[in-house]
């Protein structure tokens, strides 16, 4: 019900939110929803904003993507990291068809959903999509080689048979400088899953709090989650760690704002409050 609610207001929400558009080099720009791409040049589908149809150019005078973050991200990562990729998935694939488009420009909303719905397809198990997607990330960017998120996708698609060091392990190397912040910042929180499934509490409040700390660039949501996971762990200790756990429960509010993580958030915040 709660779930349902938060879609229909995202929903709502985009409807008036300003729509995503394609800018030029030169600054004119056109609907992501106008144009398809046809080789090495972007086609204009629908007349509109000065353009005709059927005109075309070259995609090296594409400048940037421009418009505002569809509302279903934020709400697809923060169903993903509570327990429920599937219901994640129906909020991130509309978006990954509808932005496909504008996967390879500068700015783009297409990468973040992406990445999103690899997480998610690895939580499930689906080896086929992980796969799938992550070839196209990889297409979308080129110039890095095969992206990184594969790698994440591979560690979670381990099997729970597998040994829990090596899966463990295959987690940790994903959480070193020299990879993007997003990356690090899901592998130190499925880390901390892990290792919380183990009965390894104490390591798990070290990864959790890994994430907001060592690499708050990877996404508000993300820390968000991070820390309402922390902050359970931390009340668990006794009454003389309730502060911290009401520290980290405020945060985790502020930046899940509209999503079942914050929902989560505030429920706790009652109980000790």
């Amino acid at each position: 019900m709660l779930v349902g609610a938060l879609v229909a207001f995202s929903t709502s929400f985009a409807a008036a939110a300003e729509a995503t558009r394609v800018v030029f080099q030169n600054g004119r720009s056109v609907l992501m929803s106008a144009v398809a791409i046809e080789g090495d040049r972007l086609l204009i589908k629908t007349a509109g904003d000065g353009f005709n149809s059927g005109q075309s150019f070259l995609l090296a005078g594409v400048s940037h993507v421009y418009g505002e973050k569809p509302a279903n991200i934020n709400l697809g990562i923060a169903l993903l990291l509570t327990g429920k990729p599937g219901e994640a998935l129906n909020l991130l694939e509309p978006i990954l068809a509808e932005h496909r488009v504008t996967a390879g420009f500068p700015g783009n909303f297409w990468l973040d959903s992406a990445r999103a719905a690899l997480v998610a397809h690895a939580l499930a198990g689906n080896l086929a999509k992980v796969t799938e997607i992550g070839k196209q990330i990889t297409d979308a960017t080129p110039a890095q080689g095969a992206d990184p998120f594969n790698a994440l996708g591979r560690a979670l698609l381990m099997p729970a048979s597998a040994k829990a060091e090596d899966r463990e392990t295959a987690l940790r190397d994903l959480t070193t400088d020299n990879l993007p912040a997003d990356l690090c910042a899901y592998a130190s929180f499925f880390r901390a899953e892990l290792l919380k499934s183990l009965g390894r509490d104490v390591d798990a409040l070290e990864a959790y709090l890994m994430v907001p700390c060592l690499f708050p660039a990877g996404g508000m949501i993300l820390n968000g989650a991070a820390e309402l996971n922390a902050a359970g762990l931390i009340a668990a200790l006794g009454t003389e760690r309730r502060t911290e756990a009401v520290e980290l429960l405020k945060s985790a509010l502020r930046e899940a704002a509209g999503t079942v993580i914050a929902v989560e958030a505030n429920k706790r915040l009652e109980s000790l409050e």
